[in-house]
């Protein structure tokens, strides 16, 4: 389990037969869950000031690989007794978006994000999602695409400041999002259920 708070950029210095080493300061043990630009991946080796995880080729096809070089954000697994601060990650990347406008308004950017229309029922307004492993607050919707507003620390110490349009980023939508849809979807008719539905729904209890 993660929260989204960035621990370290990294430097990812070879990809080669699944193996993907990277060079940091803070140093994992071997079987640690870390989570590599928001993938929960296990640390295999270690040599000096690098550590080398494992991508299984089904991780390979869900992820953002071309982000897997230069620099990547690094967060470890939570022990007990941390302090929480973002929101509940577990690192269980869902697809892949596209960045599609960046605006800049002085004091913040809007990054606006396009996702696949089947993730698009777990996205809510003001709700939690992770983006590269960055747990983030969703501002608005449109369309089949959400607004971030980030503020300069964020660019300044994250991939943010990377980013351009076309790029694409791993993306986790809110696990409790997922579990309240999954929970509830079958009081519809149909696959689709909108939060005003789920809203009735739990205001039944």
């Amino acid at each position: 389990m993660f929260t989204g708070l960035i621990r370290e950029m990294a430097n990812a210095i070879s990809f080669s037969n699944n193996i993907l080493t990277l060079e940091t300061k803070y140093l994992p043990k071997i079987g640690d869950s870390i989570a590599v630009n928001g993938a929960c991946l296990t640390v295999i080796n270690i040599n000096n000031n690098q550590f080398s995880v494992e991508l299984s080729p089904e991780s390979q096809t869900t992820l953002a690989m071309e982000n897997y070089n230069g620099q990547v954000h690094i967060e470890p697994a939570m022990m007990m007794g941390d302090r929480f601060e973002g929101h509940v990650v577990q690192g269980h990347v869902d697809c892949i978006g596209t960045i599609t406008n960046i605006i800049n308004n002085g004091n913040s950017t809007d990054f606006f994000i396009s996702l696949p229309k089947k993730y698009l029922k777990f996205i809510i307004p003001k709700g939690s999602i992770t983006v590269d492993g960055i747990s983030l607050t969703i501002n608005d919707i449109v369309k089949d695409s959400f607004r971030l507003t980030i503020i300069p620390h964020t660019i300044e110490n994250t991939l943010f400041r990377t980013y351009n349009i076309n790029d694409k980023v791993n993306i986790e939508t809110d696990m409790f999002a997922r579990y309240i849809f999954n929970m509830f979807k079958k009081d519809e008719a149909n696959d689709e259920l909108s939060w005003e539905s789920v809203d009735k729904i739990m205001a039944n209890y």
